[in-house]
């Protein structure tokens, strides 16, 4: 059964259970709700959290495993010698899950029978075409035999795994029903279960964070055993060549990357500060009501859409100024990829992040400080410059770090409108290229996990988590600061 069938089951006689769980509740009470400790639907939520949780949260690892533990099963099947004969495993695997796919649906179409599908079979590609299962190449019976052993053992554990989960939410609901009397405290262990799924949903977001690092640091250790550290952190070049005698030096990604996004905060803050002002100050509330969400629609749009605009438009405004034959009679830029072009796409990008938390912070300070200001004799510009703003100056400083971090690790913007080379270079008309955009270029295509050309990209990733996480936590730093203050 689908997993999705198997939860919308599950869903339903949680259901049932909360029906019944408040059936029963009244009826032990002979109806009289005083005599019950909590109320009614405390009893039907208890009974339906008995049933579904435990049954989901099955469901849910068992959905997780299953296609790990049948892959590695599976794996033993196909050639050892695959990677001898140019063909990749993790490539022969997928076409061990298409075939397996396509057996399934050939089998639901009446296209083959079961006895066809779990045996050889002549004519597989076309059967398999038939119902809309394309493969590269050739099916080898290596594969094809995997492929039916992946079926089957997908089969069984779809078996096992409906039986357990509906055995499972069948006695939770038994369960909730034993409890359920008078003098059971229902509305108390709801809420412990409502307690620990907050707790739940919190430990997994660290978790997951944890996970990231964990995976990161794990294949950092792995390229720093192939590759010198020396060369990575010190050393002036970035020439990766699959060949061997790579040069992996993080100092010209790190320049780029450095480089561009302050360009970028060149742009963004002084905007998205006077833009905050006048909306906080200013502007009155019907035009603080259409411009804040005007302005705010740019964060709304994805960053390949900025990566196209800096590459039809900026970039080729910037080329006819600063380019041979331009408006200004100079060759100071050969292309439409620059520093300049990325740095100012993404200084706009940044506007709406700016001017948000800018408003936000200046809107905290207290209005008996701009009226103690007035009430002296300065002007409103006076107020805004020598009150507010040093006033405000904490928080605004923690939003232009967290524009910081933001910048940096942008990525569409740099591969469309800064270009790919790697250097060291004061000049903001040449192309130049970025941590990030060195990572999708590392793992893009079909690379080998035991090269340091292709872990090259994990460490890169680490150094990249450990410059941001540092700037959020400096943010953090100074806004709770600020708002310690003036709260």
């Amino acid at each position: 059964m689908p997993a999705f069938w198997l939860t919308v089951i599950v869903l339903a006689l949680a259901a049932l259970a909360a029906y019944l769980g408040r059936a029963r509740a009244l009826g032990a009470a002979g109806g009289d709700v005083r005599k019950l400790h909590s109320l009614p639907k405390y009893y039907g939520s208890f009974a339906a959290l008995s049933t579904a949780l435990p049954a989901i949260g099955v469901l849910a690892v068992w959905l997780i495993a299953q296609p790990m533990l049948i892959e590695r099963s599976v794996a033993a099947m196909l050639p050892v010698d695959s990677a001898s004969e140019g063909a990749d495993a993790s490539l022969m695997m997928s076409d061990v899950r298409r075939v397996s796919e396509g057996l399934s649906l050939a089998v639901a179409a009446g296209s083959l029978s079961e006895a066809q599908a779990g045996s050889a079979l002549t004519g597989l590609r076309e059967t398999l075409n038939d119902v809309g299962i394309a493969l590269g190449g050739d099916i080898v019976p290596e594969v094809l035999q995997a492929a039916q052993r992946y079926r089957a053992a997908d089969m069984r554990a779809d078996f096992w795994r409906m039986l357990a989960v509906l055995m499972l939410a069948g006695a939770g609901l038994a369960f909730a029903l034993s409890k359920i009397d008078p003098e059971f405290r229902a509305r108390n262990a709801v809420e412990r279960v409502v307690l620990a799924l907050l707790m739940t949903a919190a430990s997994l977001a660290i978790l997951t964070t944890l996970g990231i690092v964990l995976s990161m640091i794990f294949e950092t250790r792995n390229f720093f055993g192939l590759h010198s550290w020396k060369d990575f952190f010190f050393g002036v070049k970035w020439a990766p060549n699959f060949r061997g005698d790579s040069d992996l030096s993080i100092l010209p990604l790190l320049w780029g990357t450095i480089y561009i996004s302050i360009i970028a905060l060149l742009v963004s803050v002084p905007i998205g500060l006077f833009a905050a002002i006048f909306l906080s100050e200013y502007a009155g509330p019907k035009t603080r009501g259409v411009a804040k969400p005007l302005l705010e629609i740019l964060a709304g749009i994805p960053t390949i859409v900025y990566g196209l605009f800096a590459l039809l438009t900026v970039g080729p405004l910037l080329l006819r100024t600063f380019g041979g034959g331009g408006y200004l009679g100079v060759d100071w830029m050969s292309g439409a990829t620059a520093v300049l072009t990325a740095g100012i796409v993404m200084g706009i990008m940044l506007i709406p992040f700016v001017s948000s938390l800018s408003d936000d912070i200046i809107n905290a300070v207290p209005q008996s400080m701009r009226d103690g200001s007035l009430g002296l004799g300065a002007t409103k510009s006076e107020t805004i410059r020598q009150v507010v703003i040093p006033a405000a100056l904490p928080g605004i400083v923690g939003a232009i770090l967290l524009a910081a971090s933001r910048a940096i690790g942008e990525t569409m913007i740099v591969v469309l409108g800064a270009g790919a080379i790697a250097k060291f270079s004061a000049n903001p008309l040449e192309a130049m290229t970025t941590i990030t955009t060195r990572i999708v270029s590392q793992l893009t295509g079909d690379g080998d996990f035991a090269s340091p050309e292709t872990l090259v990209a994990f460490a890169l990733g680490l150094t990249l988590f450990v410059l941001t996480l540092g700037l959020n936590i400096i943010a953090l730093y100074i806004v709770r600061t600020y708002r310690e203050q003036y709260e």
